[in-house]
C-alpha cells in the first residue's frame, strides 16, 4: 500500500484521462488532467505548498508568522489547508461574488476571512479591491503576503504538473489548452512542455465577456477563477501561441456535459477548458494528443447557478 508521510505528500501525481463522448467525431485526443483529486479538490494545492515552502526556504515566513493573501477561495483553501499542516495562521480577502462552499472551506481549515461585499460578479475593480485589502493587513508585523499574481514560487509548483503529465504520455503532447487567473498553471506547466518539445503549441482561454489578453477589455463575468479583468505578470508572451475566447454561456454547459456524459465533475473553468479544446480540436489535424485541465471539483459550486 502507498502510505505518505503526511497529507501535504498527497499532493500531485493525479489522474490523466482520455475524453471520449465530447469528442466523438474527431481524429485526435483530448486528456483531461483531473486536478480535483488534490486534498482540496483543486490544483492549487501545488502552488499554495510551492509559495510557502519557497517562503520559508528564503526566510521570508518563519513560525509565528501570518500568512495573507486575496483570494478567490480556491487558492485561499489550499493556503488554508497548507498553513494547518505546518502550523501558521491564515488571514485570507475575498468577497460574496464567489461561492459559499469555497468561503466555508476557507473557515473549515481554519483561516480568518475578509469577505468584500460585491455585485455578484467578478470583475477587476473588485479583484484590485481584494489585492488592496490584503497588502493592507499585511502591513502588520510578522506577516508574509502570498501575493500569488507576482509569486514565482508558485511556477515551480506547477512545473511537476507538467512533468506528470509528460511522464503520462511518454512525452508525447501536441497541445496544452488551459484557461488563467495568476496564470501560474498554464506559464509553469508551458516551462515544461516548451523546453521539452518547443514545437507544443500553448493556447490560453480567457472569458468573452472579459478578453483582457486578447481585446484589452475587461468586464464582468460568472467564471470563478479565470478572467480577473488584468494580464498577470506572470503571463509569459514567449511561452503562449494563441488566445481562445469562449463565452460563459458554453463554458457552463460543457461544464454540466462533462459531469453527465463524462462522469467528469468540476466547475465553470473546466467547461471554459474544454469548450476551448474542443473549439480549436480539429484545426491540430489527426493523431494529435492535446491536454487540458480539471481545474477544481463540482463540489465547490453546487450553491451556484452551474448547478444550483
Amino acid at each position: 500500500m502507498d502510505i505518505r508521510s503526511n497529507v501535504l505528500d498527497a499532493i500531485g501525481n493525479t489522474p490523466l484521462v482520455k475524453l471520449n463522448k465530447v469528442t466523438r467525431g474527431s481524429s485526435s485526443n483530448v486528456f483531461i488532467k483531473l486536478e480535483y483529486y488534490n486534498p482540496t479538490g483543486s490544483y492549487k494545492d501545488r502552488m499554495a505548498l510551492a509559495i510557502i515552502e519557497g517562503a520559508e526556504k528564503e526566510g521570508l515566513l518563519r513560525p509565528g508568522y501570518t500568512v495573507v493573501e486575496a483570494t478567490g477561495g480556491s487558492a485561499g483553501a489550499s493556503l488554508a489547508f497548507v498553513c494547518s499542516v505546518k502550523g501558521y495562521k491564515v488571514k485570507l480577502v475575498t468577497s460574496d461574488a464567489y461561492s459559499l462552499e469555497k468561503r466555508k472551506t476557507m473557515k473549515a481549515f481554519g483561516a480568518e476571512l475578509v469577505t468584500i461585499p460585491s455585485d455578484g460578479k467578478v470583475t477587476g475593480e473588485m479583484v484590485r479591491r481584494l489585492m488592496a485589502k490584503a497588502k493592507e493587513l499585511a502591513m502588520e508585523p510578522n506577516t508574509y503576503l502570498v501575493n500569488q499574481m507576482e509569486n514565482r514560487f508558485a511556477l515551480k509548483g506547477y512545473n511537476r504538473l507538467g512533468v506528470e503529465i509528460l511522464s503520462q504520455l511518454n512525452g508525447k503532447v501536441d497541445a496544452l489548452v488551459a484557461s488563467f487567473g495568476s496564470a501560474g498553471c498554464v506559464m509553469g506547466v508551458a516551462e515544461v512542455l516548451k523546453a521539452h518539445n518547443p514545437k507544443t503549441k500553448v493556447s490560453i482561454v480567457e472569458p468573452f465577456e472579459s478578453p483582457m489578453v486578447s481585446k484589452g477589455i475587461a468586464g464582468p463575468h460568472h467564471i470563478e477563477g479565470i478572467g480577473d479583468g488584468l494580464i498577470p505578470p506572470l503571463l509569459r508572451r514567449d511561452l503562449y501561441d494563441d488566445v481562445v475566447v469562449v463565452k460563459e454561456d458554453d463554458a457552463k454547459e460543457v461544464a454540466r456535459t462533462l459531469v453527465r456524459e463524462e462522469g467528469i465533475f468540476a466547475g465553470s473553468s473546466t467547461g471554459a477548458n474544454v469548450q476551448a479544446a474542443l473549439q480549436i480540436l480539429d484545426k491540430f489535424g489527426p493523431g494529435k494528443d492535446i491536454v487540458t485541465i480539471a481545474a477544481d471539483s463540482g463540489m465547490k459550486y453546487l450553491s451556484t447557478e452551474l448547478y444550483g
